[in-house]
């Protein structure tokens, strides 16, 4: 596969210095971007590092993982949450990496669930050690989870993980269910050629099970970007596919701010969600940023716009400065990514924003 007919692009916003001139935010309402979005949703990355190597999130060779160091430590990941509390932010959507591979999971659970202002709290995963973590979770205040699960048969399970098991995910999936961290929605990443012809079977687990099973267009990211290339299949492909086998799918429309448009085969119990962020962009509705793990707002996931708050945390800033970086960073948000006019990002992959 190649790249060719893709343009690169850097644009950070980079502004380290806590004591650097910027306009002044109302700090008493909440943060709305330049083009009158609420931006009220943040997902942070607790950890770049995976038990996986998804072929749709990572290169099979050569990834290079952050010193630890380099990572926001727990405080540090705290303040910013309450930051972002007070400038308007009440959901928060734990993610990696593997956001379970952090120790002391648990004890941020307990302390952004406790943080005021804050009303949600959910977590992605690939729910490999959920077995054991579902109860602890819960208790400390999980809502929900999102699973990653990209076909049901174990061998191509193997090949698409680069080696995981499908059991033991299967395990996680059941504890979340059986604790009551509702409601459970599944991730697939559609790769052409790969799982596609996976999709009936996983969408017939809606007939059996109230989940929504969500599937979701392969993204141009960095390390795999000729997988998305050639390997995007369009959510009205899959519909059409599925709509061959149950007949007309019920349209349950687009949630406000939410990233799937939801369907139902007809007198299932759960619900299927497509996500079309390459070939019908959400943006008009997008209500989020990201938190790497190292401590970068990421404004908009397929472009590489970043304000550094690690840097000001460490230079010394306080936790009302940090909002009126959050807040700049809302004001500077883009529109919406670039792909029409196939300009990719560079910065960052998947494996290091969480989707």
């Amino acid at each position: 596969m190649t790249n060719s007919g893709l343009q690169t692009t850097t644009i950070p916003l980079y502004l380290p210095d806590p004591h650097a001139t910027l306009p002044q935010y109302a700090d008493d309402e909440p943060a709305h971007d330049s083009f009158g979005r609420r931006i009220n949703y943040l997902r942070i990355s607790l950890t770049d590092r995976c038990n996986f190597r998804c072929v749709y999130c990572m290169p099979a060779v050569g990834t290079q993982f952050l010193p630890r160091p380099e990572l926001l430590t727990t405080d540090e990941l705290l303040l910013v949450v309450r930051a972002a509390a007070a400038a308007g932010f009440q959901k928060i959507r734990l993610t990696g990496g593997e956001p379970t591979l952090r120790p002391d999971l648990v004890e941020i659970v307990t302390a952004i669930k406790a943080t005021p202002g804050i009303t949600h709290v959910a977590m992605t995963t690939n729910a490999l050690r959920l077995a054991k973590l579902a109860q602890p979770l819960k208790e400390a205040g999980l809502d929900r989870v999102n699973i990653s699960i990209d076909t049901l048969d174990p061998a191509k399970f193997r090949q698409v993980t680069r080696g995981g098991k499908l059991d033991m995910v299967w395990e996680g999936i059941q504890a979340a269910d059986q604790v009551g961290l509702h409601p459970i929605k599944l991730n697939a990443v559609v790769v052409r050629g790969l799982n596609d012809e996976e999709v009936p079977q996983l969408a017939a687990l809606t007939l059996r099970y109230p989940w929504e099973m969500r599937f979701i267009e392969v993204m141009p990211l960095t390390g795999v970007a000729d997988v998305a290339e050639d390997g995007v299949v369009k959510s009205e492909e899959l519909i059409a596919q599925l709509e061959q086998i149950h007949g007309p799918l019920e349209d349950l429309g687009l949630a406000p701010t939410d990233s799937a448009r939801r369907y139902r085969i007809p007198g299932a119990k759960g619900k299927l969600g497509f996500i079309s962020a390459v070939s019908d962009p959400f943006c008009a509705t997008c209500n989020r940023m990201r938190l790497t793990a190292d401590g970068r707002l990421h404004l908009c996931l397929l472009r590489d716009n970043e304000l550094d708050l690690r840097a000001a945390i460490r230079g010394g800033a306080s936790q009302a400065q940090i909002e009126q970086l959050v807040r700049h960073a809302v004001a500077m948000k883009p529109w919406g990514h670039g792909l029409p006019e196939h300009v990719l990002p560079t910065l960052r992959g998947m494996s290091q924003l969480g989707g």
